[in-house]
């Protein structure tokens, strides 16, 4: 295809918005090839392959990412407990890196000049595509249309995009009837945007696609038994109808399925984007939030106190505002990350969950290998003393105490 301006690899997710900016690259005089990242997303690739070129791509590329996804993002940031303002599980902000990293892959081999993107310019994800980008490939250059006047200008909102789209006969899912915005992965799913932008409307019933409302759940319990090696899920059993599960993202996507059906998983938040600007956002992170209970829940039985409470503030926190930030390819990323795994050491083990109406309720743990040394029933027990001696206590709280009396005096 001939081209003015060069090679652009756009990211492409079928939606509205890279379905108009493919349009519209190619009529700025860009050869632009579509890639299509497959990380779980529940998505008909062919029938966004055949979408793209009947845009108008060169070239279309679909990557199946889900197992690097699953052993490189999720499941480190299961070990780490990661999460954003307390609340938030990073679902997005997980899958940018791999994505990224095949982009700029397919870029190189392909000889394109030009990356593209469809994040907005006011989102996280603008920044976190473009820091992968130059981290990656430092002289890649980004079109980022969402910043360009002549672009932003043309389509002011969403309704602008929807008519351009109707115009040029390419078909969207999105209406103006329903204008929030969702991004899917295997992790999670997330929707903004639209009504959505007003904090104190309820989301529609309807809008929710993953999860079944937990008030129309079932009304038996779900039990499963999750196994831990060394903070990884290793291996599900589901104890109502005996299904058992270990290949990765086999685990990973069953758990999924199991959450979804019992209504796991669902948050309504307003967060803190990087930039500076304040956004709400819907999510439902099925398997991912039954995975986080679990892990957490086994933590406290076979990691130290000590080391819990240390990677707890200088691992999670700054790992979890990493990520979300865009900073994965970053010096200090990549130390933390190295770290993730010393903690994970001794947390090895089973966890037995019970799952219902929304609800992720931990019914018992059982530690194996050396981290089932840190807890002793005898040592624990109220009714005996189990080799520990009262006295010793006295000595214990006499130390402590010392400079509380001091304060306390200093303060009256």
């Amino acid at each position: 295809m001939a081209s003015d301006k060069g090679k652009v690899l756009l990211a492409y997710s079928g939606g509205l918005d890279t379905s108009v900016i493919l349009a519209w690259l190619i009529e700025q005089g860009y050869e632009t090839m579509a890639y299509i990242a497959d990380v779980g997303q529940e998505e008909d690739f062919e029938a966004i392959r055949t979408k793209a070129l009947a845009v108008g791509a060169s070239k279309v590329f679909v990557e199946d990412l889900k197992e690097e996804f699953v052993k490189e993002q999720i499941f480190p940031a299961i070990q780490a407990n990661a999460i954003y303002e307390s609340v938030y599980l990073l679902g997005t902000s997980l899958a940018r890196p791999v994505i990224a990293r095949k982009q700029i892959e397919i870029a190189e081999r392909e000889g394109c000049q030009y990356v593209s993107h469809g994040c907005t310019g006011k989102g996280n994800d603008q920044v976190r595509f473009e820091l992968a980008y130059y981290a990656l490939k430092s002289d890649i250059e980004v079109i980022a249309p969402w910043r360009l006047p002549v672009f932003f200008n043309r389509f002011a909102g969403r309704s602008a995009l929807l008519d351009f789209a109707a115009e040029k006969g390419i078909h969207v899912a999105q209406t103006k009837a329903k204008p929030w915005s969702t991004d899917e992965n295997l992790f999670h799913i997330s929707y903004e945007a639209g009504i959505l932008e007003d904090p104190n409307i309820t989301p529609p019933k309807e809008m929710w696609k993953l999860t079944v409302d937990p008030e129309d759940a079932p009304n038996t319990p779900e039990r499963i038994t999750i196994t831990f090696e060394k903070g990884i899920p290793v291996k599900v059993v589901n104890h109502n109808d005996g299904h058992e599960v270990t290949e990765a993202v086999e685990l990973f996507t069953y758990l999924n399925t199991v959450a979804r059906r019992n209504g796991v998983g669902r948050i309504d938040i307003v967060e803190s984007r990087f930039i500076g600007v304040k956004s709400r956002g819907c999510y439902e992170t099925p398997g991912g939030t039954i995975l986080r209970t679990a892990h957490k829940d086994l933590e406290g039985l076979t990691l130290d106190g000590q080391l819990r409470a240390t990677r707890d503030q200088n691992i999670t926190i700054p790992y979890s505002r990493a990520l979300y930030n865009g900073q994965y390819f970053s010096p200090e990323c990549e130390f933390l990350s190295k770290s993730i795994a010393f903690t994970q050491t001794n947390v090895t083990g089973e966890v037995k969950v019970k799952l219902y109406k929304g609800n992720t309720v931990i019914e018992g743990r059982v530690a194996r290998g050396p981290g089932a040394l840190l807890y002793d029933m005898q040592e624990s027990s109220m009714d005996e003393q189990g080799g520990y001696n009262p006295e010793d206590a006295n000595g214990f709280i006499k130390i402590h105490s010392i400079r509380l009396k001091k304060w306390t005096a200093s303060d009256m």
